[in-house]
């Protein structure tokens, strides 16, 4: 493969942008009574596999690891809506990323179910995180870091 462009040092201020974004997740989600570090692990993981991102499948993967999430749980995320072991927040928040993934209508009763799951601003955070997430896996599959050199911090 012919060596990329490194856009992290050819634009640090738009990368330095992206990053803020990433620890304003952090902080929100942390202190989430709805919405938690795993739910949106396990959503920046589903993400990235639609998107066929594997710099971010890598990542995500390893990181929920750290976060003492279980393999199987990771192993079957793609076939998430036949497993068992995932919890109806877990469910909402990856049906809800797959739906604004797949640039798809939102319904009504979809929007009410994930509302009435996480609240307002939980909900809002979500979304613009799953933003987040779709907006990293087109800049990385742009321009391809090694796949399997990340690990977590």
């Amino acid at each position: 493969m012919q060596k990329r462009l490194s856009y992290t040092d050819i634009a640090p201020k738009a990368i330095d942008i992206l990053y803020a974004q990433e620890a304003y997740f952090h902080e929100q989600f942390r202190q989430s009574d709805t919405m938690n570090m795993t739910i949106w692990e396990l959503v920046k993981l589903r993400v990235s596999q639609i998107n066929q991102c594997a710099f971010c499948i890598d990542m995500h993967s390893k990181d929920a690891l750290k976060l003492g999430e279980r393999p199987e749980r990771i192993w079957g995320l793609s076939a998430w809506k036949d497993m068992y072991f995932y919890s109806d927040p877990e469910q909402v928040a990856l049906g809800w990323a797959e739906l604004l993934t797949a640039g798809l209508p939102v319904d009504d009763d979809t929007y009410q179910l994930t509302l009435n799951t996480f609240g307002e601003k939980a909900m809002v955070n979500l979304t613009f995180a799953i933003n987040a997430i779709n907006s990293w896996n087109r800049i990385v599959k742009a321009f391809k870091p090694q796949v399997g050199v990340y690990q977590p911090k």
